[in-house]
């Protein structure tokens, strides 16, 4: 099952001719889910190839670099003849907002926008995976949110060789045993699936924390996670301005990664000063963190499952 990720903007508050304002898109066995959707993220798309038949957006805050380029994908989506519906989530406030930001321009669009106003705590349940939401710390005067995307369990690793000792034979038992379901060999006798399948393997686990602090309740939530997409928008040197603009530092979001363990962080968010010279956030995080990356624009990153063995392919 394919999981690739691909950074459309990687920009903070101030784009720059290198980096667009944030969004990321990720996608998943054919979904396409968008984080955060900053100014001209439909060109972004074009450029990238990526297509936009995107199925959700996720919004974290209203900052209007990270949510800006709505009215110009709808209206693009609207120009494509889209059908399927739209599906924004963001905090509460969304839904005047996408009715607002749809109703822009000349051209109303005719697919359905279906608007999810979420908070702290919520889950939202989706086939074969959920998106947990958690509260980030961007400062009292707005609500941010940060999402995990985890993927469901999936059955343990089937055992063929037992299967055909216990006297089922390869044919249609065979993946009935493999979907959960007790089947009956040649002699009548029932052979449950745990008799043929390993331990529940865990699926993919992606972390987006938006612009936050960094703060131990997302620490917790992206224990062990495969990509951790956290805030760096400044270094060290400029850490009490990161405490005063509630962002993060670089080293900041590294140790975040190291206590929780993740396999791969990405910093994001980065202050235009570092739009082209990204070294000495690279370097900081690296310092505690060895396997961090600063993804530029169109970077794309292909996460294989964890039990293969295989490392996260980076094309910068």
């Amino acid at each position: 099952m394919s999981f690739e990720v691909t950074f459309l903007g990687t920009a903070g508050a101030t784009p720059t001719v290198e980096r667009n304002p944030p969004s990321i898109l990720v996608k998943r066995e054919g979904e396409l889910l968008l984080f955060d959707c900053g100014e001209g993220t439909q060109r972004q798309m074009m450029k990238a190839g990526t297509g936009m038949a995107v199925d959700k957006i996720l919004i974290s805050h209203f900052h209007g670099d990270h949510f800006l380029g709505i009215p110009g994908l709808i209206q693009t989506m609207a120009f494509q003849d889209r059908e399927k519906p739209l599906t924004i989530i963001g905090p509460p406030g969304i839904k005047r907002l996408s009715r607002q930001m749809a109703a822009l321009g000349a051209t109303s669009p005719k697919f359905d926008l279906k608007i999810k106003e979420v908070s702290d705590g919520d889950c939202l349940k989706e086939e074969g995976y959920s998106i947990d939401v958690l509260e980030a710390d961007h400062g009292k005067s707005i609500q941010a949110l940060s999402y995990v995307l985890e993927e469901d369990e999936r059955p343990g690793k089937f055992d063929r060789e037992k299967a055909i000792e216990l006297g089922i034979q390869p044919g249609p038992k065979f993946s009935r045993l493999q979907h959960g379901d007790s089947v009956k060999n040649s002699e009548g006798e029932e052979i449950k699936p745990s008799q043929v399948l390993g331990s529940p393997r865990r699926g993919r686990k992606f972390v987006y924390s938006g612009d936050t602090r960094p703060l131990e309740r997302i620490k917790q939530r992206a224990r062990k996670a495969d990509l951790l997409i956290h805030d760096a928008t400044l270094s060290e040197e400029e850490k009490e301005r990161a405490k005063k603009t509630k962002h993060s530092t670089a080293k900041e979001a590294a140790e975040l990664a190291k206590d929780a363990e993740v396999r791969l962080l990405s910093l994001f968010h980065l202050s235009s000063r570092y739009s082209k010279n990204f070294y000495p956030l690279l370097n900081e995080a690296q310092e505690v963190f060895e396997d961090t990356v600063v993804p530029r624009d169109f970077t794309n990153l292909r996460i294989p499952y964890p039990e293969k063995g295989r490392e996260i392919e980076v094309n910068i």
